[in-house]
């Protein structure tokens, strides 16, 4: 019995404690300069203290907008997204026709990448706030990410051959005639893709006939995946004719970014019978709605020839995937390309890196309705530096085809 009764004082004494201790902590001050106290609070970084602030203004005036408003806001600018959400909704069940708390909840979605929901807000937002300029602009915007979203993962999806054919053959054909004393240029390759766990692998032939001579190169590409958002280049070709680099190699190392870009860093080795070439390079490419641009620049240092600088971008707008597309590649700089000339019957490979070019391309790639053969065409205008004439250009056009069939 004795006990008891302890147990009832003890629990008698516990509520009166809580009872005059939220007295003493109850909210009395004025909701307007505290509100203002806050805001300054919560801008200035220390958005902890402000949220006390902004907890207890509640705590007396549960209607508060504003105050209301502020709270959800810091809880999402601390990726808080769960409880801002509750904030923004216990305002929008009641006021329809604020904006701000409109504007807010759509960007806390946003922030907590959830689209389709932030989409869902703008639509709803509009109908009590019709034609609004600023939401209708958000709508617009988040649109806008959701396709170049969607476009993104078609282009991953067909880059990284993610469907039912692991395996690919593909066959090259180009030629290129001058308006210069040049005879016309031919050039073919053969190659074999094949996607394993690691990523990929592309042997590859390659024929050339240039200057009345022939050449062949033998080389393979390897792109290893190291995660989600970091994959790799490797090359290594080799030839014992004069028109090609006798070794190639190759390494790059590239890296996926927030908001649809990717950037990358590499470079290139070619070591000829008499003499040798490193160059750096790299890119950056952006995805905005059906678009791909990537720019890559080319850099020679040389102690003795100086630098050699070029730069290389390619636009493409995709179709109905990343298989089909149209693309414009120009080029502006030192030759790319790696066309060589022939003087008195002598491999001109110490100019190669340094010959003024400029070339633009059109290309248009399409799958046939299965998806399983890929069709690809170009045409290409060039106006190149002579290497026996210093600033004497010439005009070229080059056209080609392949043909790609998909197994498994």
């Amino acid at each position: 019995m004795n006990l008891v009764k302890y147990l009832s004082t003890i629990i008698t004494i516990l509520s009166w404690v809580h009872f005059t201790s939220a007295q003493d902590i109850a909210y009395n001050g004025d909701p307007d300069a505290s509100y203002f106290v806050a805001r300054d609070l919560a801008f200035a970084g220390d958005r902890g203290t402000a949220r006390d602030t902004l907890k207890q203004i509640l705590s007396k005036y549960p209607d508060y907008t504003d105050v209301r408003c502020l709270l959800a806001k810091t809880y999402s600018w601390d990726n808080e997204y769960d409880k801002a959400r509750l904030q923004f909704n216990r305002i929008t069940s009641e006021e329809r026709k604020n904006k701000e708390v409109w504007i807010g909840a759509i960007n806390n979605e946003l922030y907590a990448k959830n689209l389709n929901i932030a989409l869902g807000m703008t639509n709803k937002a509009l109908l009590f706030l019709t034609d609004d300029a600023d939401i209708l602009k958000l709508k617009t915007d988040i649109i806008q990410q959701i396709e170049e979203q969607q476009l993104l993962q078609n282009v991953l999806k067909a880059t990284k051959n993610e469907d039912t054919n692991k395996q690919s053959v593909t066959l090259s054909t180009q030629s290129e005639v001058f308006d210069a004393e040049l005879d016309a240029m031919y050039y073919g390759s053969l190659e074999y893709k094949k996607e394993a766990n690691w990523g990929v692998l592309i042997p590859r032939l390659t024929f050339n006939r240039r200057f009345n001579i022939n050449g062949i190169q033998a080389e393979v590409d390897a792109y290893p995946t190291f995660s989600k958002t970091l994959s790799g280049y490797l090359n290594y070709g080799f030839s014992t004719s004069a028109i090609f680099p006798r070794h190639r190699i190759g390494g790059e190392v590239l890296k996926e970014l927030p908001k649809s870009m990717e950037v990358s860093v590499g470079f290139r080795h070619l070591s000829f019978e008499n003499d040798d070439a490193t160059i750096l390079t790299g890119t950056f490419g952006i995805y905005r709605d059906n678009y791909y641009a990537v720019f890559r620049p080319y850099v020679v240092p040389d102690s003795r020839k100086g630098i050699g600088v070029s730069g290389n971008l390619l636009v493409r707008r995709y179709l109905k995937d990343g298989n089909n597309f149209l693309g414009l590649n120009l080029v502006y700089g030192f030759d790319t390309e790696l066309n060589q000339f022939v003087v008195d019957g002598e491999l001109l490979a110490e100019t190669l890196l340094y010959l003024e070019a400029q070339r633009l391309r059109l290309e248009y790639q399409f799958t046939n309705t299965k998806g399983t053969n890929l069709y690809k065409a170009n045409l290409g205008v060039n106006r190149q530096e002579l290497a026996f004439s210093s600033g004497e250009l010439f005009l070229s056009v080059s056209a080609g085809i392949s043909y790609q069939v998909k197994f498994r």
